[in-house]
């Protein structure tokens, strides 16, 4: 069977000291299946852009700010990811140049500006130093965040394969 997935884009937006990083915290629908959840900003590819273009995009109407500056960080294949199973491929951005002033809320929730340290925390493998992040996360973000904000040049290429909600496994390849 051909793999099809959705495609799409997710940026890590640092601050100019680069001590901290936008965050959606997603509060505002109830019913959105990420409800409740801090993420990165993104969504899916439209089909006549590539996906800088579509990063760009996505940090434009959600955010309201102008990417001047970005870097491919990786790649993860999601299978089973979304609310009906769906597959997923996302783009993983680290936005580190912008121009204006982020919106504070848009029509997913508040935006924050998180420290990169408390998101480190989020996923670190020590249960305590977990929960003393408070950070409510996807499950599976704990795996690949730190490869977004690592000090390796090379991007990551990942699969977290999900079943039902949860991700099932992890592998990624570096070069």
């Amino acid at each position: 069977m051909p793999y099809t997935p959705i495609i799409g884009t997710l940026g890590y937006i640092l601050s100019p000291d680069r001590r901290f990083v936008l965050m959606i915290h997603r509060n505002a629908r109830p019913d959105d299946q990420a409800f409740g959840k801090y993420n990165g900003l993104g969504g899916k590819m439209e089909r006549d852009e590539d996906v800088a273009a579509c990063m760009r995009r996505e940090i434009r109407e959600e955010a309201g700010i102008e990417v001047t500056a970005m870097q491919l960080r990786g790649t993860i294949s999601w299978p089973g990811f979304g609310p009906n199973g769906e597959d997923w491929l996302g783009f993983v951005f680290l936005i580190t140049g912008f121009l204006g002033e982020p919106v504070a809320r848009n029509r997913e929730g508040v935006l924050e500006w998180t420290p990169v340290q408390r998101i480190l925390d989020a996923c670190s493998p020590d249960p305590q130093t977990r929960d003393r992040a408070a950070l409510p996360m996807w499950p599976g973000d704990r795996y690949f965040l730190p490869l977004v904000f690592d000090d390796d040049p090379r991007p990551f290429h990942g699969v977290m394969p999900y079943s039902n909600g949860q991700p099932v496994g992890w592998r990624y390849t570096r070069f």
